[in-house]
């Protein structure tokens, strides 16, 4: 007899697209259960040990911003903080952390835990089940069935999975733990094709056995900035842990010559693509054989261990190749590898299956997140987790469905470039994937997507009229200092002096003395008598929005431009071979991702602005056809 559980929906992996998304399932009233091969590998971080970084950062600001537990978790448990490029512009503004790893599973496990509607399984699923096309439940391995309404898979690295060091080959997950196999049959009984993607993760060594003093120290900030717009900024003042810079040298690329075919990438043995912006070390030194050495950090694993991480030189070279190699960097002369450094190969899916809410084409309920969509990195795989949680409830509950645009968040980018372009790698994301990045800046989350999550039912009352509070406060601070105007007084000039500015040939306001760049909001004070303390977060933004006005004003009106790309809707019902002039590859294309926008279809690889121009014209011809039919149906 088949023995059945009720929930509501199932979350398949519970690395950090399936917590993200379980959380949001569960938060919104729904009936979560999550499941999970080892409940110990919970949020686990098998590779880096950092949350953020250029891109990365922004993610986890709007992943904060729509209600998401990455930025908070990582405010409990980070060891080491720091804004990357702040001798840039604001647009590119970064930040980073070094997590404890232990610290950061175990925290989000607790969270788990403690979350109502929600139940955590160890159990391996081995079969989603459908009817009519549609999710209706999935069986575990003990032939148990959980009976849902909508199920997501966030399966990372896990599935199908082997990894390689060398010659040796085990079939196994990330760091040992047990890999799952029983959804691969499945998957592709209800029509979902799989393909192989390959990453790699470098030694783990024991810090004792590293010389320090042949490196450069990389201190964090002195002052931390917390990920989490609910983080009070006085909790994440805490003693740092250091992290150390060293650099490969012609020995060690040369060892990796000598051997190069050893290495299972070069030797035909692995089967899966690997990432592109996350070479390994074999990888760089054969790609880019003109540099003569090549950055290594140096990572703590967390306070309570003395394993550290050799951010860098990930690769899958045998293991006496590996012991050679790592020693001829300096201060890692007599290292002890605790880890050996392996690559892994798994099975994902073509994100191209997906709508824009992370539910598949052809499978009703049906959502899918995380690296198992073809991505990389904990911080995408958390975005895609909550934005699946999210619509699947939403898909449950009967409420609008939440797809962010590219001119609203690094989300936004992040989703559509996986859904319509054709990824043939796994995707990373970078800053210079965001066209509108000035806008969609880390400091300005809350301001940009708050109302989502307000509206969805993950930020409360309290934090949505904090926001709005926020919103109105830096708008009245600008118009107050546009408004304010001084002269070419003795004393003005004499202060401008003292600050190393320029004399005033006429008189000015105070948001035109805030453009020059040694005048920032807090030098300008001793010129503004009337100014009221406000809260830092305001003031930030005020600065910013005064400097880069133009540029702004600039982008939002490109993103006016994009918007009417976006709402030119395609009917779901064209038949693209009734396009007449259409290129036969943009026809394919078209066909085959069903575009739902103008915007969409000019994003696909194939499509050119030619193609578009003729499908402008037919959707014109195509509407005016049915406005005459209905017309003749209205008479008949």
């Amino acid at each position: 007899m088949e023995y059945h559980i009720d929930t509501q929906i199932c979350v398949i992996g519970a690395g950090h697209a399936g917590v993200e998304a379980a959380l949001a399932c569960s938060r919104l009233g729904l009936k979560t259960v999550i499941f999970t091969m080892n409940v110990d590998s919970i949020a686990m971080m098998p590779c880096n040990p950092h949350i953020g970084g250029s891109s990365k950062g922004h993610l986890v600001r709007e992943i904060d911003a729509l209600g998401g537990e990455m930025g908070k978790n990582i405010d409990k448990t980070f060891i080491q903080s720091k804004m990357l490029n702040v001798s840039k512009g604001p647009a590119v503004h970064s930040l980073r952390t070094q997590a404890d790893k232990a610290e950061y599973s175990k925290t989000m496990r607790q969270v788990l835990e403690h979350q109502e509607n929600l139940t955590i399984r160890q159990a391996e699923v081995m079969q989603i089940l459908t009817e009519d096309h549609k999710v209706v439940g999935v069986r575990i391995h003990t032939g148990t069935v959980y009976r849902c309404q909508a199920a997501i898979i966030c399966t990372g690295t896990y599935l199908n999975a082997r990894c390689l060091v060398g010659e040796s080959i085990t079939e196994t997950g990330p760091s040992g733990m047990q890999r799952s196999t029983g959804l691969k049959d499945s998957l592709n009984g209800i029509g979902i094709p799989l393909r192989r993607f390959k990453t790699g993760t470098p030694a783990r060594m024991d810090g004792r056995s590293l010389d320090y003093s042949k490196m450069t120290i990389q201190e964090g900030d002195k002052v931390v900035i917390p990920f989490s717009y609910s983080t009070d900024p006085a909790d994440v003042q805490i003693e740092q842990v250091p992290c150390f810079l060293t650099y490969t040298n012609e020995e060690t690329h040369n060892i990796i010559r000598q051997n190069i075919d050893r290495s299972p990438i070069y030797a035909g043995i692995i089967e899966g693509t690997g990432p592109r912006y996350c070479p390994s070390i074999e990888d760089k030194v054969v790609k880019f054989a003109e540099k003569t050495r090549h950055q290594v950090f140096i990572e703590p694993e967390g306070r309570g261990t003395n394993e550290v991480y050799v951010d860098g030189m990930s690769s899958s070279m045998p293991d006496d190749v590996q012991q050679r190699m790592y020693r001829t960097v300096p201060g890692l002369e007599n290292c002890v590898i605790v880890k050996n450094a392996y690559a892994i190969e798994y099975d994902c899916i073509n994100a191209n299956l997906l709508k824009l809410t992370l539910e598949t084409r052809d499978v009703d309920g049906l959502f899918c997140a995380g690296q198992f969509n073809g991505s990389s990195g904990y911080e995408e795989a958390a975005a895609q987790g909550l934005m699946a949680g999210i619509n699947a409830a939403m898909k449950i509950l009967g409420g609008e469905p939440l797809v962010l645009k590219r001119s609203e968040a690094y989300i936004g980018v992040l989703i559509d470039d996986l859904v319509t372009k054709d990824n043939r790698e796994p995707y990373r994301m970078m800053t210079s994937r965001a066209e509108y990045r000035l806008l969609l800046r880390q400091d300005n989350a809350d301001l940009r997507l708050r109302k989502y999550g307000y509206r969805v039912g993950l930020i409360s009352q309290e934090q949505y009229d904090h926001v709005c509070e926020k919103e109105r406060m830096i708008e009245e601070e600008i118009r107050r200092l546009k408004s304010i105007r001084i002269g070419a007084a003795r004393e003005n000039q004499e202060y401008l002096r003292a600050h190393n500015s320029s004399d005033l040939k006429t008189a000015c306001s105070l948001a035109e003395l805030m453009c020059r760049p040694e005048l920032g909001y807090e030098a300008i004070a001793g010129l503004d008598p009337d100014r009221k303390p406000l809260p830092k977060e305001v003031t930030e933004q005020v600065e910013i929005n005064i400097r880069y006005e133009g540029y702004i004003a600039r982008q939002k009106r490109q993103v006016e431009q994009f918007d009417k790309m976006e709402n030119r809707k395609i009917p779901a019902a064209i038949d693209y071979d009734d396009v007449g002039s259409l290129r036969l590859e943009a026809r394919q294309k078209l066909k085959e991702f069903r575009p739902t926008s103008i915007g969409q279809a000019s994003r696909l690889s194939g499509v050119t602005p030619a193609d578009i121009a003729v499908l402008l014209i037919y959707l014109e011809k195509y509407r005016a056809q049915r406005g005459e039919t209905i017309m003749k149906g209205r008479e008949g």
